[in-house]
């Protein structure tokens, strides 16, 4: 198990986010003609290099969450209204990034919906939003029974994003990070859980059609897909598989960031949710040091995670 895994799951998707922020929207053809090669700044929101985005403000506040004696979904989206009407949680005091399902839900919970109930339930809404904060989520239920695992995800993807498919991609990725806390090989993780999810998912009585839209993941190997058929979109189940194939076709935390960032479009997003795993998988010490040091509010972020880690250590 890595010694802080707390601070390899902040920092990771801090630092991916942050990289990802000058370029977001950027088509693909645009990022191929001129590709991330490091840290840059301004660009597209016009913010200094290391600001990252809502990404991590919500990483961060369900972190913060969990530093509690037990985990509240009410206390979550406590912290989510605070961050969206007050700036809680935010690199600059600004929130200058928020997706529709999030913000509508979070509009919900303000007016008095249950955090549980808040999420989006339509087809339409199965972005990435809750993929993108949900990480720190495996410490707290790194031991229960996959059942509890599952029930403990959904919950917690449904504050924003209520429908099965954001829930699989959220549950997925946590089993994925999950393996990779108590130290197995990416491969075998990969290999493994494709054995696991679909009969797991099978039994709670969800459609095969809803367990099929990771057939990529979950039948395939997504290590011979090719650059041309990762789609850098918004969409969860997109961004599910471009975080596992940037994972496991490269060799460090910095490339895995880069080559999900230069597939253009949800750049921070993808670059976030592939900077928790690649942290967690090779330790944050080996994120660029230059890209640590531009990383806004950096001694906040690394206490939060010191304040997790004796919480789950």
């Amino acid at each position: 198990m890595p010694t802080n895994p707390a601070k390899d799951i902040l920092l990771g998707v801090a630092v991916g986010d942050a990289i990802g922020v000058p370029v977001e929207f950027l088509d693909r053809s645009k990022m191929q003609a001129n590709p991330l090669t490091g840290l840059k700044g301004y660009g597209t929101y016009n913010l200094p290099p290391g600001t990252w985005s809502d990404d991590t403000s919500l990483t961060l506040c369900l972190a913060e969450a969990l530093t509690e004696q037990t985990l509240d979904p009410e206390l979550v989206g406590k912290y989510f209204t605070r961050w969206l009407y007050r700036s809680y949680w935010t690199a600059n005091g600004e929130v200058f990034d928020v997706g529709i399902t999030t913000r509508e839900a979070i509009q919900r919970i303000s007016r008095g919906t249950p955090a549980t109930l808040a999420g989006g339930l339509d087809e339409r809404e199965n972005g990435n939003g809750s993929l993108m904060r949900i990480l720190p989520l495996v410490l707290y239920i790194k031991n229960l029974p996959i059942e509890e695992r599952f029930t403990i995800t959904r919950d917690i993807s449904s504050i924003t994003h209520g429908h099965i498919r954001a829930v699989i991609g959220c549950f997925y990725y946590l089993e994925f990070a999950r393996r990779l806390l108590f130290g197995e090989d990416k491969f075998a993780i990969y290999t493994d859980l494709q054995q696991v999810i679909p009969p797991f998912l099978a039994t709670l009585g969800i459609l095969p059609s809803e367990i099929d839209t990771y057939k990529r993941i979950l039948k395939e190997d997504i290590t011979q897909a090719s650059t041309e058929s990762m789609l850098g979109h918004g969409y969860v189940v997109y961004a599910t598989e471009v975080a596992i194939w940037s994972l496991l076709t490269t060799t460090s935390y910095k490339d895995a960031i880069l080559q999900a960032i230069n597939l253009g479009n949800d750049t921070d997003t993808n670059a976030a949710i592939t900077g928790g795993l690649a942290a967690l998988l090779y330790g944050h010490d080996t994120i660029p040091l230059d890209w640590l040091n531009a990383l806004a509010r950096k001694s906040d972020i690394e206490n939060l995670a010191w304040l997790l880690h004796k919480r789950y250590a």
